[in-house]
């Protein structure tokens, strides 16, 4: 599969894996001025680039880089972005402080990850009834502390 990435403004950096076995691709700061993003504030991010997945059995989604989120309690403000297969716009970020410090942001700072996926859009089938299972309509703890 092939990535086609296009640069909306020269000083864009194109996104990257920072490891061989690294399955997402950093995303980049890319502004003209720092962003300072207060405790409790968001703000959407501009990474300077936009996308052409090949189709639509591919998604992209951006998630929040964990030593930014657990070093500076910086995330993401939906916890996952979804780019779809036909959205050609900039991909911008949205970020959340969720410390009690200042957090900066600047251009080129590594803001979040991508991971490119397939996608599988099933049959919808409505049905009375769905089939019994052990733990059934049991949630949120219902499995157990351990």
């Amino acid at each position: 599969m092939t990535l086609n990435i296009k640069k909306l403004n020269d000083n864009a950096i194109i996104p990257k894996a920072a490891t061989g076995g690294s399955a997402g691709m950093d995303l980049y700061a890319c502004l003209d001025l720092d962003v300072v993003l207060k405790p409790g504030e968001r703000a959407l991010i501009p990474t300077g680039i936009a996308i052409a997945l090949p189709d639509s059995s591919y998604v992209a989604y951006i998630y929040a880089r964990s030593g930014l989120a657990i070093k500076n309690g910086i995330t993401l403000s939906n916890c996952v972005g979804v780019v779809d297969s036909d959205y050609r716009g900039e991909i911008k970020v949205g970020l959340v402080n969720l410390s009690d410090k200042d957090y900066t942001v600047t251009s080129g700072d590594r803001i979040a990850q991508m991971v490119i996926a397939p996608v599988i859009i099933p049959e919808i089938s409505e049905v009375d009834e769905l089939d019994e299972t052990e733990r059934g309509a049991g949630g949120f703890g219902s499995t157990g502390k351990k």
